[in-house]
């Protein structure tokens, strides 16, 4: 029997750790990368533009289904790919909800997900109306493109994003700033046949607009948040015909609601605890997904476990130089780096730990991480 071929578009840390469960499963992956060099080059078949349909054609015409990296490949290059009869995994119908957060929020509200208020707004009088209704603050979205806190504002007078609307193409979003309690993250995974499973919702913390550490479950929630959570990821899963993995990034309110933050269709940094912490991992599970096959069991593997990121690396030296000495210090951690130059705010890296006493749990994580700082 020939390999199952799994094509991955996008060289970065995700693709790269899709190659361990994808050589455990029996499957081969092939990554298109968009240069040399790059975190899963262990698996790049090839390097070239992505935006290209040409380029991607030619990259999916020796694989039995396309996934991502990342959910910036144009609705054009997908919708080639599908007229050419390439499964793509998640589709462009779904894809499109994860690339335009209007879009987003307009089929969230279609569903009837809870949410923030939100409005399209085309210049500042539109978004001078929105604040003086939401109390004078407001967070205002790129509504494509953004990440990692990037294409995000918080505003209290149009003129703050003024050079937004002089150069953007189209509206922009606008969202109520939300007096949460904390961050949550739901990851759920869906195969096209419609199996749906839901990880255990986690806590996620951000820093600078980036997530710095994520424990599951999250502590101290209730048994109705967590069915909440989780029936809301796979009604959003299902709502949006999304196949492979879907994170759905949420804030909680005092009165513990839910509200849908944002969306990734694909592995998420908040769910890289599932690697050493669940029975199946995320990057696992989103191969099972995309090729159709059962879906793995969801249970943590501990009682707690904990992410934290490596943000920007050490300011001397490489990661591997500090491998030994972290290692000794804290046997148990798990240490996951992607092969890249450490550089300031960067995602370099991630410590993992679990355990049955969170205290200790993060602890220990956030002990392994400092090696690197």
């Amino acid at each position: 029997m020939s390999l199952m071929k799994i094509g991955v578009i996008g060289g970065g840390q995700l693709a790269r750790m899709m190659i361990a469960p994808a050589v455990e499963l029996g499957v081969e992956i092939r990554v298109l990368a968009e240069g040399e060099g790059m975190s899963a080059q262990l698996a790049a078949t090839a390097v070239g533009d992505y935006k290209d349909a040409e380029t991607v054609l030619a990259f999916a015409k020796d694989v039995d289904v396309i996934t991502f990296d990342h959910e910036h490949v144009p609705q054009p290059v997908l919708r080639a790919l599908v007229d050419a009869g390439v499964p793509v995994h998640p589709g462009p119908d779904a894809l499109q909800f994860a690339q335009d957060k209007l879009v987003m929020r307009a089929k969230l509200a279609e569903l009837g997900a809870p949410q923030p208020d939100w409005a399209a707004v085309a210049d500042e009088a539109d978004l001078r109306a929105f604040l003086d209704d939401h109390g004078g603050r407001a967070v205002v979205k790129t509504p494509r493109g953004g990440y990692d806190g990037k294409g995000v504002r918080v505003v209290s007078d149009p003129s703050e994003v003024a050079d937004w609307f002089a150069s953007w193409d189209g509206p922009l979003l606008v969202e109520e700033l939300v007096a949460f309690t904390r961050e949550l993250a739901q990851q759920v995974a869906r195969r096209p046949s419609g199996e749906v499973v839901a990880y255990p919702v986690a806590e996620t913390v951000q820093r600078d607009g980036v997530c710095a550490e994520v424990i599951a479950p999250a502590p101290k929630a209730s048994e109705k948040l967590i069915e909440l959570a989780a029936r809301l990821g796979v009604q959003v899963a299902e709502g949006l015909g999304v196949t492979g993995m879907l994170a759905v990034e949420l804030f909680e309110t005092a009165d513990e609601r839910i509200l849908v933050n944002e969306l990734a269709m694909r592995p998420h940094n908040s769910g890289h605890w599932t690697q050493d912490g669940s029975v199946t991992s995320q990057f696992e599970q989103h191969l099972r997904a995309v090729l159709d096959l059962p879906l793995g069991a969801t249970d943590l593997a501990s009682e707690w476990a904990v992410m934290i990121n490596i943000l920007g690396g050490p300011a001397e030296g490489g990661l591997t130089e500090r491998f030994a000495s972290a290692m000794a210090a804290h046997p148990a951690a798990k240490i996951h780096t992607y092969g890249k130059d450490p550089r300031p705010g960067r995602k370099v890296g991630h410590v993992n730990m679990v355990g049955d006493d969170l205290d200790d749990v993060v602890y220990e994580a956030r002990a392994a991480a400092a090696f690197f700082a």
